[in-house]
């Protein structure tokens, strides 16, 4: 026998493509629809709400395009209380939990709407039902006795949604360019990256090592001396590489002045982590004059504060580099709630793993040489990221470029 459920959805659903993806979505699982209510908004401003019946074969099969069509934002028309269950020990989720998307999320409980703090993807979401707050909680923090939302009842989620005023922001909106970065593209992300300082936002820098490798280092090192990055997300062998230049004039032993290997230059990295091990620690070899320029230097001298996430493959690693994955997430997520820029450059996976912390309305931009990485990232769930193919030698020298143009080259 076939059932229907009634849903609703509210906002600007055409311009974003909602609908669209709505239509499709139950026609690809084998349901059916039909339109009660569509009121399109007659301004720009206007939202738009449709109501729509949902039917499908089996109540089975309804369900489950009912808890599809919520990751876009459709809810049921008769919302009922969230659904919670303790978690019967530490990091063991109910079955049937609810998994976090990365946009704002609010459950209702006791008839009320409640906000959900710290959203990212693939979290549980955990109500404190004497506080009545609720928050986005990885798995590894899930304690005995957590009180879990389970299914999709009563939550409701707000995807992001195409703005019908174009913004500096939107010149390149959920797509990937494979083109050669011109200035004007820049200098529309020189322009965001203005524009989020003036109104006192902060921007996070997710980097690889081959900002060292291509000679954009310094770039960087400006761009961050003049106070246009507030946190440094990277792993071992950017900061390595960094310090290594800068006390050998080597990248990977190789001559970034000649571009031809140096004899023996090969073991120069290792004495760099070994000459900061020596120290204590980056700041204090900052603080003793060994390390004099570069990114590292800058984040030191300016207190821009710097997470080092640690892998399996990390010579040394440096004093700082945080070696408890754990642990490197929550340093991460010290920052990522607050940030509302981050530029991720030549990593897919430190900028993997911090767009897994990013809420969907961070504007995040994504360059990359490799057009693949750029795409596994919006793959992975980051859709609004903003993706330039490009090596990282080209775009931060005219990044830096363009802000000292657009700013009159005054700091902040």
């Amino acid at each position: 026998m076939e059932a229907s459920r009634e849903i609703e959805l509210e906002g600007h659903i055409i311009d974003s493509g909602i609908m669209t993806q709505i239509f499709d979505k139950i026609m690809d699982m084998g349901g059916n629809f039909e339109i009660l209510v569509f009121d399109v908004g007659k301004q720009k401003t206007d939202p738009s709400y449709a109501r729509l019946k949902v039917n499908a074969a089996s109540e089975e099969r309804v369900d489950a395009i009912i808890s599809e069509l919520h990751r876009y934002g459709a809810r049921l028309l008769a919302i009922a209380d969230v659904r919670i269950i303790p978690a019967e020990a530490d990091r063991v989720v109910p079955k049937g939990f609810y998994s976090t998307t990365n946009y704002p999320t609010s459950i209702k409980y006791l008839e009320s709407w409640i906000p959900v703090q710290a959203i990212e993807m693939d979290c549980l979401v955990v109500l404190d039902t004497e506080r009545l707050m609720a928050r986005s909680t990885p798995l590894s923090k899930l304690k005995k006795g957590d009180m879990v939302v389970v299914g999709e009842q009563g939550v409701r989620i707000v995807p992001p949604e195409r703005p019908r005023e174009k913004t500096n922001f939107e010149f390149m909106h959920g797509t990937v360019s494979s083109e050669r970065p011109s200035e004007t593209i820049i200098a529309r992300v020189a322009k965001e990256i203005l524009e989020v300082h003036r109104k006192g936002g902060k921007i996070a820098l997710v980097g690889g090592p081959a900002i060292i490798h291509t000679g954009a280092d310094m770039a960087l090192a400006e761009i961050i001396r003049k106070g246009y990055i507030n946190v440094l997300f990277a792993g071992n062998a950017l900061a390595t590489h960094d310090i290594e230049y800068n006390l050998f004039g080597t990248s990977l032993g190789m001559d970034l002045s000649t571009g031809k290997p140096v004899t023996g230059g090969h073991k120069n990295h290792l004495y760099a982590i070994s000459e900061v091990m020596r120290a204590g620690s980056i700041k204090k070899a900052v603080d003793q004059g060994i390390i004099t320029g570069g990114i590292m230097y800058e984040c030191v001298k300016n207190d821009v504060p710097f997470v080092l996430a640690g892998s399996i493959r990390d010579d040394g690693p440096l004093p700082d580099v945080i070696t408890d994955i754990l642990v490197a997430q929550d340093r991460m997520r010290d920052y990522t709630q607050s940030c509302s820029m981050v530029l991720m450059v030549a990593t897919l996976l430190h900028s993997i793993a911090v767009g897994n912390c990013l809420p969907s309305y961070v504007k995040t931009i994504c360059v990359d040489i490799n057009p693949s990485s750029v795409t596994k990232l919006m793959d992975r769930g980051t859709m609004q990221a903003i993706g330039v193919v490009s090596d990282a030698g080209t775009f931060l020298p005219l990044l830096a470029k363009q802000l000292d143009i657009q700013s009159g080259c005054s700091e902040i």
